[in-house]
């Protein structure tokens, strides 16, 4: 029987579809190498990166679509995943089990009866919560796109015991255990520490049956995985949640976390997940040797500072390039960004979470969403996996807040974020090579501007043509003359 949704689409409609996606799916799968082709995803050997089995780097660059499963049909989960693929997106964060019970998807189908046993629930004829969670699989895999899969949201942890979550986890496990585009996430906004035995039974239980994926956990705002999971088997990579809050906003918090003032502050969560005792909070020490490391939640483009005061300004599109910049170059293996509107699939009629008002459709222009690929397109010019944060390369005095210069380097490339445009000196003697070929880069666009060969000192001053703290944040690059990472003709990072 075709399920139901299916009989509200036209004939014509229906035609239409299905021509595209034959002919798109075809196309697509005769002419682009998946990710996975390379083999599965694992840690580098420097326990800082995540690189497929034959060696090829993977650069994460992430979305927080946690509301997919839930809110969208199958044209639109189509539409949405395209979009994804074509401005290089490779990762999609998404709820299975969201923060209402029981979870419901747009068809009106539950993941699970109301006894909660934890086996599909799908009525005789129907396109049921799980086929359409398989679809959503399937399409991001067409697309070359892996799904983070969050398993449960954490506010939902409150209804399990180990045995409920370890017979969930078995089951999801079983369930997606083959599929190449998996990723296994768990927790949801929540402290480490709450539910901490169904967290460790879900995991465990998942990994028992599934042996082919990678695993972290999601956090709460401020926080990271690292504080109460670092030493588990079962954790593979570490992930921090940044959040949403300005310099010096704690709305009363009685659980918070990090030092006063430091709230934006989020490449100081990558020294904290690698255990620096410089960034080191009392009572929050990490265990276990060191892991790769993420941000998986940012400030999101487009809502508002703090969350809950609709008539705060909103993060920006300078926002949150920002943190992605600042989190790579402190050593994260990429990057996951967000938007308001997206991470909920906000539509007219649907009343939307945190002031969020703009149709999930139209966000897909905003200048954030778009210029997140030019971040992924330099890395990935790059040997990046050789790379390590180095703010001795900075011979000037660095600033604090907005003023905050990050560098990576590798043997042969430098790389630093100025988000204030303030003038710097560099030490260019921190690489290979007795002449340095230098681009700056600006991360709105993607476009690149040789500067010319300098040579190999210490003490070299930059000054960037912009106005300061007026959008000027630029990235600088210089790389040993002798290497062709970057071509001196180039006006874009992007290469076609």
């Amino acid at each position: 029987m075709r399920p139901n949704y299916l009989k509200k689409e036209s004939t014509m409609k229906r035609i239409i579809i299905a021509v595209l996606v034959v002919i798109g799916f075809t196309a697509l799968s005769a002419t682009a190498q998946k990710p996975w082709d390379n083999g599965r995803l694992h840690v580098s050997d420097n326990h800082q990166y995540l690189v497929h089995e034959n060696g090829t780097p993977f650069f994460w660059l992430g979305n927080t679509a946690w509301l997919m499963p839930e809110r969208l049909n199958r044209d639109e989960v189509e539409f949405y995943l395209t979009r994804e693929h074509e401005q290089g997106y490779n990762v999609e964060q998404v709820q299975v089990l969201d923060s209402n019970y029981p979870t419901f998807n747009v068809f009106g189908q539950q993941a699970f009866d109301d006894s909660f046993e934890f086996a599909p629930y799908t009525k005789p004829g129907t396109y049921g919560y799980w086929d359409h969670l398989d679809y959503i699989v399937d399409m991001a895999e067409r697309q070359g796109i892996y799904i983070a899969m969050d398993c449960i949201w954490g506010g939902q942890i409150k209804r399990f015991t180990p045995e409920k979550a370890s017979k969930y986890g078995h089951f999801i496990g079983l369930r997606y255990k083959d599929k190449p585009n998996i990723i296994w996430m768990i927790g949801g906004d929540i402290m480490g520490d709450k539910g901490m035995e169904c967290w460790d039974a879900l995991a465990r239980a998942i990994k028992e049956v599934d042996t082919n994926h990678l695993m972290t956990f999601h956090p709460r705002g401020r926080t990271t995985s690292a504080w109460w999971y670092n030493d588990r088997e079962w954790l593979d990579f570490n992930m921090f949640q940044s959040g949403h809050r300005r310099y010096g906003q704690r709305n009363g918090d009685g659980d918070y976390t990090i030092r006063d003032n430091t709230e934006e502050d989020n490449w100081r969560y990558v020294a904290m997940s690698f255990g620096d005792k410089q960034e080191q909070i009392e009572g929050r020490e990490v265990k276990g040797e060191k892991k790769p490391v993420i941000d998986g939640e940012p400030s999101y483009e487009d809502i508002p500072q703090g969350l809950h005061d609709f008539s705060a300004p909103r993060w920006q599109d300078y926002d949150v390039r920002r943190y992605a910049y600042w989190s790579v170059f402190a050593g994260s293996f990429g990057h996951t960004y967000g938007h308001n509107s997206i991470m909920q699939f906000m539509r007219p009629g649907v009343l939307g979470s945190f002031g969020a008002e703009k149709a999930w459709w139209d966000a897909l222009n905003d200048p954030g969403y778009q210029q997140m690929k030019y971040l992924k397109a330099l890395m990935l010019s790059v040997p990046f996996t050789e790379g390590r944060n180095d703010q001795s390369v900075i011979v000037s005095s660095n600033g604090e807040r907005y003023d905050r210069i990050i560098a990576t380097r590798g043997n042969d490339y430098l790389l630093v974020y100025n988000y204030s445009g303030k003038p710097m000196q560099l030490d260019l003697t921190k690489i290979t090579g007795k002449k340095k070929n230098v681009w700056v880069m600006n991360p709105a666009d993607g476009t690149v501007v040789f500067c010319g060969e300098y040579d190999s000192k210490r003490g070299v001053e930059f000054t960037f043509d912009g106005a300061y703290l007026r959008q000027s944040d630029r990235v600088l690059i210089a790389i040993d003359s002798s290497k062709d990472y970057i071509s001196k003709e180039a006006t874009t990072i992007i290469k076609h």
